[in-house]
């Protein structure tokens, strides 16, 4: 034996060589310690038994545990100039989305993170990518509502109340005023769900580049104009279904393309919240009037109703000017299945509900329960919603083979009967009550959730997901996504051929819903009857 092999070298801690144990070593060791032995052991044999296990299952099923690959490239190219419709509740988040904060959130954030270390706020924000966008213009029919974003708007550096605005932000006072203004490239639309379309259908002739809110429509007439505008005039429109850019949704469309699930034939999505804010009972400013309000505007294109505050900001529990559980919620789960299977439009539509709970005046139910049938696809689409119980329910995809529980992560279990994993099964290596793949995205902070909302919004991967392992905002991605295909001509993937999915879906199960009877699609025609 070569002595020399056991010599220190220099710069090397001594023994180096000695301190690396074999698997021999490790089982001598444990031996030699009589009742922890035994248990030490144990354990060793069970750890390395889950690790071989594993490994079957990974081999057997094809699926890698790394995150997918996406698109990290800094932005680049020229400034692109955008305006803002609607500044209520989603239009501050979309500005925050794109790099905008109104100074005074700067100033609550900044402090909640110096008390609370795991509160992420103030960091994440600052850590979001610069889209390389300037706002130019914004518009709102309540003055409150308007001087707001114009302060957000102006807030390029990202400071608190210390700071001074960048540069002067212009408020128009009617959406077609800023659509015709020559220093606007693209508008983000944030408005009520009937404003959608029209302001959509205005930008398109006035060739500016749209994100929209969900859902595209409210109407199923308006719904055509919309398709045929963008298309005719080539911009570059988004649907803001931001759920797109979720980790664990492009990981369960992996899985279904190699066939996990075996043959689908039954989905259910659901939608369960029990908040007065979950249920559409937002605050009334208290300051809000028929003197700060454009009440003529804000009813457009529907019925006319005498000014009501209860209208204006809860305006989502009224057909007049939403769409319900189908338009609000339902095309959030919609959109995701429709991402990961690619159905399109539904063969046909039954839908039932009712107001059971919030007695509060409100047209639109507050529970509803929508089928849809796909027969091309060979399986079933429910859906089921309730806004006055939040007992906790996700995505199911089922299949003859196994099943997968879809939200910001995922888990598939093997079906007890299945074809697939029968042999696995029937030897011990796959247990149907323990999930055969999950995947959830690396996280390294504490979420700093504060409403059940945005608990909701968080467990379905709405809010944010991750990259590298870092929180990423899903809607800054969506958004960073619609303005490099601005920049490079190329289409988003929420473009308006999936928002004309989107809406017609959407629009099936509302008709259902009112008109009591089921409803078909005729994809030649292509005409609801």
């Amino acid at each position: 034996m070569d002595e020399k092999k056991n010599q220190p070298v220099e710069g090397q801690p001594e023994n180096t060589d000695r301190k690396k144990l074999n698997r021999r070593d490790v089982l001598k060791s444990i031996a030699t310690i009589p009742v922890i032995g035994v248990f030490a052991w144990s354990y060793y044999k069970k750890k390395k038994g889950e690790r071989l296990i594993k490994r079957m299952i990974r081999d057997e099923l094809g699926m890698e545990y790394a995150p997918p690959v996406f698109n990290t490239k800094p932005v680049s190219g020229k400034k692109i100039r955008l305006g803002i419709i609607g500044f209520g509740i989603r239009g501050p988040q979309e500005l925050k989305a794109a790099g905008f904060v109104h100074p005074t959130w700067i100033d609550e954030v900044r402090e909640a993170a110096e008390k609370n270390p795991q509160d992420k706020r103030y960091q994440d924000f600052m850590e979001q990518e610069d889209l390389n966008i300037v706002f130019n213009g914004v518009c709102d029919v309540f003055d409150i509502h308007a001087q707001k974003a114009i302060e957000t708007a102006a807030n390029d550096k990202r400071e608190g109340s210390e700071g001074k605005p960048s540069h002067k932000v212009k408020r128009y006072r009617t959406y077609k005023e800023l659509l015709a203004a020559k220093d606007i490239d693209a508008v983000l639309i944030a408005t009520p769900d009937h404003w959608h379309a029209p302001i959509t259908i205005e930008a398109a002739r006035h060739g500016k580049h749209v994100y929209c809110e969900k859902p595209m429509t409210w109407n199923v007439p308006e719904t055509y104009v919309v398709r045929d505008e963008v298309k005719k005039s080539g911009i570059v429109f988004q649907l803001g279904h931001q759920g797109r850019q979720t980790e664990s949704y492009i990981k369960a469309r992996e899985a279904v393309e190699k066939n996990l699930l075996g043959p689908i034939n039954l989905i259910e999505v659901t939608t369960n919240r029990n908040s007065p804010n979950g249920a559409w009972v937002y605050p009334i400013n208290p300051k809000a009037s028929q003197k700060n309000i454009d009440w003529r505007q804000f009813i457009g294109q529907a019925p006319w109703h005498e000014f009501d505050l209860k209208r204006f900001f809860r305006w989502r529990c009224w057909w007049d000017y939403g769409t319900g559980l189908s338009g609000d919620l339902f095309t959030h789960e919609y959109d995701a299945i429709n991402q990961i299977l690619n159905v399109g439009i539904p063969y046909s539509a039954t839908s039932s509900g009712g107001i059971y709970y919030f007695k509060d005046g409100r047209t639109v139910p507050d529970v509803q329960h929508e089928v849809f049938e796909f027969p091309d696809h060979n399986f079933t689409l429910m859906y089921s919603a309730s806004l006055a119980s939040d007992k906790n329910r996700g995505k199911v995809l089922m299949g003859h083979d196994g099943y997968m529980e879809l939200g910001s992560t995922l888990n598939i279990y093997a079906d007890r009967e299945s074809t697939r994993y029968k042999e696995l099964i029937q030897k011990g290596v796959i247990v149907p009550s323990r999930p055969i793949y999950s995947y959830t995205p690396g996280r390294k902070n504490t979420d700093a959730i504060t409403t059940a909302t945005e608990q909701y919004f968080a467990g379905r991967g709405l809010l944010y997901t991750y990259r590298g392992g870092k929180r990423v905002d899903t809607t800054h991605l969506h958004i960073k996504e619609w303005l490099e295909s601005i920049r490079n001509g190329t289409q988003p993937s929420c473009n308006i051929d999936r928002g004309f999915e989107e809406a017609i879906t959407n629009q099936m199960g509302t008709i259902a819903l009112r008109e009591g009877r089921k409803v078909l699609w005729d994809p030649e025609k292509e005409k609801i009857i």
